[in-house]
């Protein structure tokens, strides 16, 4: 039994309300279920947010313990490269991150920094569960490379999605609407592109309804296939929410 949680980007209000109504019971600072559901997590658990520090402690506990499952998305990438002295573009979220991470004393900084690097360089990109029955990763995978080596190609897609190297009228990357053209068996439960509201579309599920733009915090309960959403606390910013033909 898993809750597929979309992308939190350090909203730590809006995740600990979620966990709460999904039935998690918080112990020593982390949301125990006391019917041993699993937490999984979409990737983007950090940037944009004002916790991102305390979202890496508690993801990092939570995979440590067995308590819960983790995929990096495409700002985990980032803030990995980052932190092992990449050079990367401290923006599009990052600063945040590494605001709050030089706000911390050297040895607590180090600390955290090195929970998120192993953290990130243990984490699968793509998690097959329930005998392959649900696949989580962050922006998508399409059919044909299921089960398949992890090839530049696919990693890409996995962390970005279906990207045309283009930006859209509001400046955003321009992604291409993958699940429109999936008609496998494997539900995919995906995040990366915010939308308004839970996106189903043939077996995928978007459950990035945008948290840390105004939106909602969202949740997929598996195998019961309910989607249960907190309301964010955060602007709301019509800009960032994508639309996609039904």
């Amino acid at each position: 039994m898993y809750d597929v949680i979309g992308d939190v980007h350090g909203c730590l209000r809006e995740f600990v309300q979620l966990t709460k109504k999904l039935g998690y019971l918080w112990q020593n600072n982390l949301p125990i279920h006391p019917d041993q559901r699993k937490l999984v997590f979409v990737g983007d658990i950090t940037d944009r947010g004002s916790s991102s520090v305390a979202m890496i402690r508690i993801v990092t506990r939570l995979v440590d313990q067995g308590l819960a499952l983790y995929v990096p998305g495409n700002h985990c990438n980032k803030l990995y490269r980052f932190l092992i002295g990449r050079h990367v573009q401290v923006a599009h979220g990052l600063e945040t991150t590494v605001q709050e991470l030089d706000q911390l004393d050297a040895q607590v900084r180090d600390q955290v920094s090195m929970q998120f690097i192993n953290l990130y360089t243990k984490a699968p990109l793509i998690l097959y569960l329930d005998q392959q029955r649900l696949v989580v990763c962050h922006a998508g995978i399409q059919e044909q490379d299921l089960n398949q080596p992890i090839s530049n190609r696919i990693k890409t897609f996995v962390l970005y999605g279906d990207i045309t190297g283009k930006k859209d009228v509001n400046g955003l990357p321009e992604r291409r609407d993958w699940a429109m053209h999936y008609h496998g068996d494997p539900l995919i439960v995906y995040g990366h592109t915010p939308v308004l509201k839970p996106r189903w579309k043939n077996r995928t599920l978007n459950v990035d309804t945008g948290c840390v733009f105004g939106g909602m915090l969202s949740a997929l309960r598996y195998p019961e296939m309910d989607v249960v959403s907190i309301a964010s606390s955060m602007p709301y910013s019509e800009n960032r929410f994508r639309s996609f033909p039904d």
